[in-house]
């Protein structure tokens, strides 16, 4: 006898993404899902961007890491409020995690929060956080290969930052090609070019996010 069985298996966490998403818009708050391989450039992108939002938003993270809170400590020292998620060998951030962190934060009084979530172009594609916008970064030194090894990231991706193009000189990484990639799997998705260590390119990511919390703001 075939027995069909056909429960979602991610039926909690799709209700925790619910609860998350009700809550942001409750509140306005913008919240932006950072991802990307380890090394990529996740933390310091957050920490330049924070400076430069910080003086007309109130600012929050979500920090996720496998283990240590060394990245938190980075970001609670330019004084914005940081709560550390340690999945001690879980190799994505899931709602549910997200959704236990939120009596933390004060989000009547919180315009935009960042989840920086676990380094790993596989695992975090395929969960929602409840946030508005999935963010993924690709720095130069990995390669032209990443786009189309890891198809699933990058599609359900809103937007591909290529970071730290302050290295293009020195290393083998074709821009054009990586857009290229890009638009053949998600022609829906943003494209942008920066170098968080000099601040190349970083004022089009900032007026991004602005225009972004504009968004929120008017639901």
């Amino acid at each position: 006898m075939k027995v069909n069985l056909q429960e979602d298996v991610l039926k909690d966490h799709n209700l925790a993404a619910k609860y998350n998403r009700e809550i942001f818009r409750g509140n306005q708050t913008l919240v932006i899902n950072l991802m990307s391989s380890p090394g990529a450039g996740k933390t310091t992108l957050l920490e330049e961007t924070v400076k430069a939002l910080a003086k007309d938003f109130s600012i929050a993270v979500i920090e996720g890491d496998l283990a240590t809170d060394r990245d938190a400590e980075r970001l609670r020292a330019l004084g914005i409020k940081t709560v550390q998620i340690n999945t001690v060998g879980g190799c994505h951030l899931d709602a549910r995690m997200v959704a236990k962190t939120l009596p933390e934060f004060d989000l009547d009084d919180i315009n935009i929060l960042f989840i920086e979530n676990i380094g790993n172009l596989v695992c975090p594609s395929g969960y929602d956080l409840g946030q508005h916008h999935k963010v993924v970064i690709l720095s130069v030194p990995e390669g032209n290969d990443k786009i189309p090894k890891y198809p699933v990231m990058f599609r359900r991706t809103n937007m591909t930052i290529i970071n730290k193009i302050d290295l293009l000189p020195y290393v083998s990484f074709d821009v054009e090609e990586a857009k290229k990639d890009l638009e053949a799997i998600n022609p829906e998705a943003q494209f942008k070019t920066l170098s968080a260590r000099t601040g190349e390119g970083m004022e089009e990511w900032i007026n991004w996010i602005k225009d972004a919390y504009s968004e929120c703001a008017k639901q």
